[in-house]
């Protein structure tokens, strides 16, 4: 997992620049240490570390180009509840079921193999939708 600072700073002072290259340049040094010292790379699972010492727009651009870490590597997506979505949506974390939801089928749909969530059976839902439009689309 990428996680930028230490957790009782990173909020404080977040990363800056372009969130991705440098996700994934952490990510894949991380993969290549583990597969050097004989781990199965289909043993290994990358996590951009959403709302880990990132801003707002930091975070969403993970989502919105996820693709290019989903394409050498499996992905977990970990966008339940993210003050992310409070940032743009103004609900708080009890509230955020809706676009945790949404966020989870959207980092799926842009190839993440595993999604962290709080609502289980909202995110089935949703993923169970999203799904099913994929097949009439015959993807």
């Amino acid at each position: 997992m990428h996680m930028h600072g230490e957790p009782a700073t990173m909020q404080v002072s977040p990363m800056d620049g372009d969130a991705v290259p440098q996700v994934t340049l952490f990510l894949r040094q991380r993969r290549d240490q583990l597969m050097d010292q004989g781990m199965d790379a289909s043993r290994i699972m990358l996590d951009p570390g959403i709302g880990f010492g990132k801003t707002v727009e930091q975070n969403f651009s993970l989502l919105a180009r996820q693709q290019e870490l989903a394409a050498w590597a499996p992905v977990l997506a970990g966008w339940s509840r993210k003050s992310a979505l409070g940032a743009v949506t103004g609900l708080p974390a009890q509230q955020r079921q809706l676009p945790s939801v949404l966020a989870a089928v959207m980092a799926v749909e842009r190839g993440a193999a595993l999604v962290r969530v709080h609502d289980v059976a909202a995110t089935q839902a949703g993923l169970a939708v999203w799904r099913h439009t994929q097949q009439q689309a015959g993807a």
